[in-house]
């Protein structure tokens, strides 16, 4: 069974940094692509960044040059370096894998960047 569970959210003022990470069971993140998403208020959930097997990554425009991927492989962990945040970054932030045809969440973590 595949659980994900995110931590690290909170309220920060707009060009702070917040470190968010997920937590993973059932699988190795080594061996598995992970991602982040977020999704705003009224909005879509969107893809933030990503990482690949060999350690690609690839992020959201709006992100890129702020927000850094990473693997803990210690510790199974995917984390999410979140550094010069704006009010726009504010949205429930989920961790997620895809293996074979399953799709799996986490619960989510709620970040909020007060301007």
């Amino acid at each position: 069974q595949v659980q994900l569970v995110e931590s690290g959210g909170g309220l920060v003022q707009a060009g702070g940094s917040l470190r968010l990470s997920c937590a993973a069971s059932g699988i190795i993140v080594s061996l598995n692509t992970m991602a982040w998403y977020r999704q705003a208020p009224g909005k879509e959930r969107e893809l933030v960044a990503v990482i690949r097997l060999g350690g690609f990554r690839n992020y959201a425009v709006s992100v890129k040059g702020r927000f850094t991927i990473s693997r803990d492989n210690a510790k199974n962990t995917v984390d999410l370096q979140m550094d010069s945040l704006k009010a726009e970054d504010t949205a429930v932030y989920y961790c997620n894998t895809r293996t074979g045809p399953s799709d799996y969440w986490g619960q989510g973590t709620q970040v909020t960047v007060s301007s």
